[in-house]
């Protein structure tokens, strides 16, 4: 859903609740007690997750299929995990992320098969207003990020809103990625730039 860059507060009643809102990528109020309950659930599964998992991997894992949207066969998500709301974080077959993901899923986040995730990486859907008051009113919008299959994402690199990011490319450590990432190509820096053809 397209959705007007500059919001006005308060928002129009337009009958959606601010679950609905989210979930279409329009602005929404985050200060909003469904979205906290959905929130304090993903909370709750994530600590099971990472108190379980040296000790009991099959439990773990169950754990980790309750928290996220779907988890493909063969994929292992080492703790911590920090979402927002876990469901909407869809990992396909054979994906490997290393320690400390941070995927603040408001909307979908998509990573295909055989993926590898590097410490430390943050993938962020939220969009938050330029102007002062509608950001003081805790408007919040969101964009999905979708990561293609055979994709190595390096140490540390943060890819912002609405990025897509193409099957068999590589992200270089460290890099901040702004736009769309074509397949087969290697990309490093902040902003993020090809350098490399695969």
């Amino acid at each position: 859903m397209a959705r007007d860059p500059h919001p006005s507060f308060p928002l129009a009643d337009d009958g959606r609740s601010q679950l609905q809102r989210m979930r279409e990528s329009d602005w929404y109020v985050a200060d909003d007690p469904e979205l906290a309950r959905l929130t304090m659930r993903a909370q709750q599964l994530s600590a099971q997750y990472e108190r379980l998992w040296p000790d009991d991997p099959a439990a773990a894992h169950d754990v980790l299929a309750q928290l996220l949207g779907s988890l493909g066969q063969g994929s292992e998500v080492r703790p911590p995990l920090r979402v927002d709301y876990g469901v909407h974080l869809h990992l396909g077959e054979r994906v490997f992320v290393n320690f400390g993901l941070v995927a603040l899923d408001v909307v979908d986040i998509t990573i295909g098969d055989d993926t590898l995730l590097g410490p430390g990486v943050q993938l962020l859907t939220p969009v938050h207003p330029l102007d002062p008051e509608p950001r003081r009113a805790k408007l919040e919008a969101a964009d999905p990020i979708s990561i293609g299959s055979n994709v190595w994402i390096g140490g540390n690199v943060t890819v912002m809103p609405g990025v897509t990011i193409g099957d068999n490319s590589v992200v270089g450590g460290g890099a901040v990625v702004t736009k769309d990432v074509p397949a087969n190509v290697v990309v490093v820096g902040n902003p993020a730039r090809v350098v490399k053809e695969l």
